[in-house]
């Protein structure tokens, strides 16, 4: 049974004479900064000195320091660099200027478990992971439903871990949705296997091999997108709404026939192999190893998963439906 916690269950006051960092101002980093702004919590950005960010964290009225002097200066930190980074940014400027009584603060858990990040025993570890990319969870703070959030503490070290978790939690926006109880090994599993073979990955290539058999066939790029992009909001919001069985219920019987039949033979029961292999990959620790090898991006081929083609016809498709309304 799933534990969910809610805004009547955090407390903002364990947050009174705290003083909070954020490692990192990308997506989460800024998104994260703007609504404990907004909750009433003023950080300061911990960047390399010479970060291209750090103009974005003054563009936005933020104080930015060097991460170790932030290490220094703040009780609570929150680190939102890139997964791939944690490491090296944890070794050289973070480890060695933790004291007693300091809590870190992950959005993903994933440097935790495979061990390129190993916080001390002295410090809280908490996991405060929004199931949204920073944008997101910035449009939504203070609106219903909002972004919600996985959450879990690692390590309590200061007895108070549970508390200052939920009470930040509430603070960028999560708990009106609710913050999703969980464990640093479930998460960093859960979400980077989401990511890959789902979400980011499964979903992108699907979309693409779609589009790009449409339009091999003769059908414009516009129209190909229209048919077998576009929609895609429309049966997600169904299937979150009401399952796949009610999304199936909701549609036309055309369509209904067509998912029941074409489905299965699109996505043929092998696929599930795949499935296995990636997990297994994942939950040994190699795929994030072969992360952290890497600059982001270094050497990604993304031609299977977009082509020019296909952007292009994103945004004709997107100017035009855009351009009808004025």
């Amino acid at each position: 049974m799933l534990k969910v916690y809610h805004t009547t269950d955090a407390d903002r006051r364990v947050l009174n004479d705290l003083s909070v960092g954020i490692i990192g101002y990308g997506s989460q980093g800024r998104a994260q900064a703007l609504n404990l702004r907004d909750s009433g919590i003023i950080s300061t950005i911990g960047l390399p000195t010479h970060s291209r960010s750090r103009r974005n964290a003054h563009r936005d009225g933020f104080a930015a320091t060097t991460v170790r002097l932030l290490v220094k200066r703040c009780n609570i930190l929150c680190f939102l660099a890139p997964d791939h980074l944690h490491g090296s940014v944890f070794h050289k400027d973070v480890r060695d200027w933790l004291r007693p009584g300091q809590s870190l603060v992950f959005s993903h858990a994933a440097s935790v478990h495979f061990g390129t990040v190993r916080p001390p025993d002295f410090v809280d570890t908490i996991l405060i992971a929004p199931l949204g990319p920073g944008k997101r969870l910035r449009e939504l703070y203070g609106k219903r439903p909002g972004v919600a959030c996985f959450f879990a503490v690692h390590h309590d070290a200061t007895g108070r871990a549970h508390r200052v978790g939920l009470a930040l939690a509430q603070a960028i926006g999560c708990l009106q949705t609710g913050a999703i109880e969980t464990t640093f090994a479930e998460e960093a599993v859960g979400d980077l296997f989401g990511e890959q073979a789902v979400l980011c990955g499964g979903l992108s290539r699907l979309l693409k091999l779609g589009f790009d058999t449409l339009v091999d066939h003769g059908l414009s790029p516009e129209k190909a997108y229209l048919e077998c992009v576009y929609q895609i909001d429309l049966i997600v919001d169904l299937v979150k709404a009401h399952g796949i069985a009610g999304m199936l219920d909701r549609i036309s019987p055309t369509a209904g026939y067509g998912a029941v039949t074409g489905g299965p033979r699109v996505l043929a029961d092998r696929l599930r192999r795949n499935f296995e292999t990636l997990y297994h990959e994942i939950e040994s620790g190699r795929f994030f190893a072969r992360l952290t090898r890497r600059p982001s991006g270094e050497g990604i081929d993304r031609s299977q998963l977009t082509s020019p083609q296909f952007e292009n016809a994103a945004r004709r498709v997107r100017q035009l439906l855009e351009n009808s309304d004025t």
